[in-house]
């Protein structure tokens, strides 16, 4: 049941935005069903313009992301972790704070289920919640010293092979201090929030996400003693790339395009970081335990 005890109390965020991917009918009456009990709460409330058309709800006022980063004081996922990722890149630069209902699979970062979503989000309104600040990565690529492409990431960069399979080489520098030359099938840049997604099937560390570090995760590399580091988060990682014939860059499972030889990508922290808030008794290992089915306490 939802939150009623405070229903006349000022709510902790006004104006709250909802955002979401998902088409189906179930995510549109859930999203409904949030506006009405957010309304009823006090709270001033728009749906993000693309997912209000893909959800197909149109009687909750659309607005773009551009609004959303001026207006809102608290942005609801109702998703996966892809639409938290999604959120978190178009929010990081206005500080907006995120909250996340899981409506998809796994859900390392939406961590409120929707069976509860109504009572969660109305102890939130009324304060209680715990903030959580996730560091962003900022992704540059670069030929012969020019700016070709730039954007932030939340969980992980990754230089790859592309479709032809074939194995790629490329040098990486960290500070600009010559660290190797590996050839791989590619190399993931992980911040701790990304360290329970690629990095982590590609036998990276789970890095808690209070820890000032980045994970260089080695995809198959050729050299079995190329293992996975973890460098602290201040570091300026380039990786150019030496030689391919089929190379790509993604970003949170995004892809931005393909790479050439000599052309280098640059990694660093961004200067904004996520905030996220969590429900009353949040524990991230707690989580871990739920998502990767670790034993629990005889």
């Amino acid at each position: 049941m939802p939150n009623t005890a405070n229903a006349n109390a000022k709510p902790a965020f006004r104006n709250i935005a909802l955002i979401g991917r998902y088409n189906t009918p179930q995510s549109a009456e859930a999203f409904y069903s949030l506006g009405r009990f957010l309304q009823s709460r006090g709270c001033e409330v728009c749906i993000e313009r693309e997912t209000a058309q893909s959800s197909g709800v149109s009687e909750i006022v659309a607005a773009d992301y551009s609004a959303i980063a001026t207006d809102a004081h608290l942005a609801v996922v109702l998703g996966g972790d892809g639409s938290m990722l999604n959120a978190a890149r178009n929010l990081a630069t206005s500080q907006v704070p995120l909250v996340g209902i899981n409506h998809g699979r796994l859900g390392f970062m939406t961590d409120i289920s929707i069976g509860n979503m109504l009572e969660t989000i109305g102890r939130i309104l009324d304060g209680d919640y715990v903030t959580e600040e996730r560091t962003l990565l900022a992704v540059e690529a670069r030929i012969e010293g020019r700016s070709t492409f730039s954007t932030m990431a939340l969980n992980d960069v990754v230089v790859n092979k592309g479709a032809m399979g074939r194995m790629i080489e490329f040098t990486v520098e960290i500070n600009g201090e010559f660290v190797y030359d590996l050839r791989s099938d590619g190399l993931i840049i992980a911040t701790p929030s990304g360290s329970t997604a690629y990095a982590l099937s590609s036998n990276g560390p789970i890095v808690q996400p209070g820890v000032p570090g980045f994970a260089l995760v080695p995809i198959c590399p050729h050299t079995l003693s190329n293992r996975p580091i973890v460098v602290s988060d201040r570091s300026i990682i380039e990786i150019t790339l030496k030689r391919t014939t089929d190379a790509r860059l993604h970003y949170d499972g995004q892809l931005h395009g393909d790479l050439h030889e000599g052309e280098s990508v640059v990694i660093s922290r961004a200067p904004h970081g996520s905030i996220f808030l969590h429900p009353p008794g949040y524990s991230y290992f707690a989580m871990l335990r739920e998502k990767l089915h670790w034993s629990g306490i005889l």
